[in-house]
């Protein structure tokens, strides 16, 4: 009988703890400090406020027209963004044009700052090899989540409250 009333207090005590990172898709950042962001323009023509990145939990998710996985996960980003707005969200487009990264936006009617990753200059500092692919950081800055093609709108969420 002991052994069980200690067996659920260990279950309670483990279930009542911080949230976990949900799996995490290999990557030489994880564990890394998020690349800087800087000097970006938004695709809405302000300049990316990188002070709001800094001492909250950030996603960075980027994407493109082309991908089809990413339409998958661009409306599921929404969401969280919404639910979570404590979290600092960007996005970065890698279509070719800006005219087409804008079509996205509006299609999907993301409201987080998206940046058009002109040159993939971003895409190289976070070492993008395929996409969709979403970092998050914790308050301290340090990516503790990549999600990939296989990321679901349940691993987005999980990560975003493992790093408040």
């Amino acid at each position: 009988m002991r052994l069980l009333a200690l067996s659920v207090l260990v279950v309670a005590a483990a279930s009542c703890g911080h949230p976990e990172y949900p799996a995490s898709s290999a990557h030489p950042l994880l564990g890394q400090r998020l690349p800087e962001i800087h000097r970006r323009t938004t695709l809405d023509g302000q300049p990316l406020d990188t002070a709001a990145l800094s001492r909250k939990p950030v996603m960075v998710k980027f994407f493109a027209d082309y991908c089809k996985p990413c339409k998958d996960t661009l409306p599921a980003v929404e969401r969280v963004h919404v639910d979570h707005p404590e979290m600092a969200l960007v996005g970065v487009d890698e279509d070719d044009s800006v005219e087409t990264a804008v079509s996205v936006v509006q299609h999907y009617g993301l409201r987080f700052p998206v940046i058009h990753d002109k040159d993939n200059v971003l895409a190289g500092r976070f070492r993008v090899t395929s996409m969709p692919m979403t970092f998050v950081a914790d308050e301290s800055g340090i990516i503790r989540w990549v999600g990939g093609e296989g990321q679901t709108e349940g691993d987005l969420r999980r990560a975003v409250e493992a790093a408040r």
